[in-house]
Order: structure tokens, then C-alpha cells, then sequence
């Protein structure tokens, strides 16, 4: 693993745990957001729990460099869906760029590390 991986690999860990948390407790900026994608607010709960799985699978990728692909891929489904949502109701670019700047982020993490994902199989 490189320098660069684990520092990225940081960071994604911290922005998915405070991200995954608040969703799950509610916070107001979450609760916006879902309603302006028109989705219900349950949904933001299982996307908080989500994406605290990823972050969980990301920091076992300290131990074994192959849960980092697999949590990334997982990871970028969810962005990937995160985008959609944001296309479907029409966003402003600054409201639709997070979720593709996340994915791009992603998809250089998991291709830095995919070559251990079949390690853990």
C-alpha cells in the first residue's frame, strides 16, 4: 500500500463515519437533502448504516489490503446511486458534483488496491 492509498483511504474512512452517523441520527442538513431528492426518510437511515458498513470495511483494509476494493466498490454503488438521485430531481451541479467527486475518489482507492481483493477470498 502507498502513501497515498492509506491517506486516502483516511480520508474517505472520515468523511463516511461523520457522514453515516449523521445521517443515521438526523441531522437537519441530512433531512434537507433527502427531502429535496424526494426520498423517504428511512432510506436516509439505511444510507447512514451503509455507509458506516463501507467505512468499517475500509479501516479492516488497514489489516488486510483487499477488504479496501471490496468496501470501495460498495462504496461507489452507493455513490453511483447517490448521483442518480441528484439527476433525477434535477440538481444544481454544486448539489450533484459530491456524490461524483466521492465516486471518482473511490474508483482510485479501489484500483490502487484491487489487486488483494481476491486475497480474501
Amino acid at each position: 500500500m502507498t502513501v497515498f492509498s492509506i491517506v486516502l483511504q483516511s480520508l474517505l474512512i472520515a468523511y463516511y463515519v461523520f457522514s453515516g452517523f449523521a445521517k443515521m441520527i438526523g441531522a437537519k442538513y441530512w433531512v434537507d437533502v433527502f427531502n429535496n431528492l424526494k426520498l423517504p426518510q428511512w432510506f436516509r437511515v439505511i444510507t447512514g448504516v451503509v455507509q458506516l458498513v463501507g467505512a468499517a470495511v475500509l479501516i479492516i483494509g488497514f489489516w488486510y489490503a483487499g477488504a479496501i476494493a471490496w468496501g470501495g466498490i460498495w462504496l461507489g454503488v452507493t455513490m453511483l446511486v447517490a448521483f442518480l438521485a441528484h439527476i433525477r430531481v434535477k440538481d444544481s451541479f454544486g448539489k450533484t458534483v459530491q456524490p461524483v467527486v466521492f465516486l471518482a475518489l473511490i474508483v482510485i482507492v479501489t484500483m490502487i488496491n484491487a489487486d488483494g481483493m481476491l486475497n480474501l477470498l
